[in-house]
């Protein structure tokens, strides 16, 4: 059976990369789960040569992905949440919100963003399917729609006069496997001159600086502003603004309302078209080297795991994030190379990581271990790490990162 495209059903679909099998990258296992079949699934993206849409070869069932014991709550994160507030005041001076407003967020999380919107007094939505992090979010006076969004949904809400003068809908686009029924959610349940915001990894900067580890299976799409610009406008919405952000390792902030609103398209969008085309993203042979840039990260990290081991000394981990799942698979690394990983998130302490099946300890755990080298896997919040970190260094110990390249320091 020919594979089509997510959004423009074209079947000029080219390999781009190949991670070979792994588990869902935020399953973390019990120890009595240890001891059942794990269940892998294909790791390959590709992408298309007909609205250059980079996509996952399968496509997993979100419900299976995004489980009610979902393990990943936004709020562990201080830089995250300070960015979150940064979002919600800009967005509240820059379109005028107040108490006539209504908000709604898509993912919302554990409140992380929305908590801004309520103590602003603005009335607001969260949709978010995980129930872990839904009663999180309710705690803090949040209402939440715990369902999957999509156009159906959109249309209910809009039929319930619920439509929004903001969406916000921040690192979800890459996480829903139909591209293009989400975004007509997200136009169905827009007021006429109401505004969307999406945020999402580039595309552009994941292949600058070989950030294949944010390949996983929550990850339905890699995403360009090319690309989403097309989606959008297929949809009835308009991009009509975009920022460069530095969160995930180099970030866009999509504004998009409906394609007929009053509101003026800005010269920043043509301004990232214009470099994503330098950058050769609408070239197949930009894709096709990409490939052996991971696999030099690969062997990279092994080589020096290693070294580490053959001269007696002691390493650790810190962040059982979904990227350090994707890297530690695709190398094949286990806890005789890595013993344990440490994460401030209580939801992962005392559980394994997936495929690895190395253990996710507290933090203090480092402190009586005094590893020689910690290696950072959410590379993204190194700078917080070391900072949290910091009084490893006073007997020596030393920070690791493997993208973009092995880095100690």
């Amino acid at each position: 059976m020919n594979l089509k495209c997510r959004h423009c059903r074209s079947e000029q679909l080219h390999d781009f990369l190949d991670l070979g099998f792994a588990p869902h990258s935020n399953r973390y296992l019990s120890k009595p789960e240890l001891k059942l079949f794990e269940k892998t699934y294909p790791l390959k993206v590709l992408v298309c040569e007909g609205c250059w849409l980079v996509q996952t070869e399968d496509c997993v069932s979100s419900s299976d992905l995004f489980r009610e014991d979902y393990a990943y709550f936004s709020s562990i994160s201080s830089i995250w949440c300070a960015h979150a507030a940064a979002y919600s005041e800009g967005v509240i001076r820059m379109f005028g919100l107040d108490k006539n407003s209504f908000v709604i967020e898509v993912a919302s999380n554990d409140g992380y963003l929305l908590r801004n919107f309520v103590s602003a007094g603005i009335p607001c939505l969260g949709i978010e399917p995980t129930a872990s992090t839904a009663v999180e979010a309710e705690r803090q006076g949040i209402t939440v729609l715990r369902e999957f969004f999509s156009k159906n949904l959109g249309n209910e809400l809009a039929n319930q006069g619920r439509r929004a003068d903001l969406v916000a809908a921040n690192n979800v686009l890459a996480h829903v496997p139909d591209i293009n029924d989400f975004v007509c959610g997200l136009k169905a349940v827009l007021k006429q001159e109401g505004v969307i915001t999406v945020e999402f990894p580039h595309l552009m900067r994941l292949m600058e600086f070989n950030q294949f580890d944010t390949v996983y299976h929550e990850h339905f799409s890699y995403l360009s502003l090319y690309a989403v610009k097309r989606i959008f406008m297929s949809a009835g919405l308009r991009v009509f603004d975009v920022e460069e952000l530095t969160t995930h390792g180099g970030s866009l902030r999509v504004y998009a309302c409906h394609s007929d609103s009053s509101i003026e398209t800005l010269p920043s969008v043509e301004m990232i078209l214009i470099e994503e085309d330098r950058c050769g993203l609408r070239s197949l042979h930009t894709y096709m080297e990409f490939q052996v840039k991971a696999n030099l990260v690969k062997d990279e990290l092994l080589r020096f795991l290693l070294e580490v081991k053959a001269t007696k000394r002691k390493v650790a981990g810190y962040g059982a994030a979904a990227k350090g799942n994707t890297l530690l698979n695709y190398a094949g690394v286990r806890a005789d190379l890595i013993p344990f990983i440490c994460d401030a998130s209580a939801s992962k302490q005392g559980k394994f990581m997936p495929g690895s099946h190395i253990p996710i300890y507290a933090p203090e755990t480092l402190r009586m271990y005094k590893p020689d080298y910690v290696i950072i896997l959410p590379w993204n919040i190194t700078e917080e790490v070391i900072a949290s970190l910091d009084d490893l260094r006073q007997y020596g110990a030393k920070f690791v990162t493997a993208i973009p390249s092995l880095q100690i320091q």
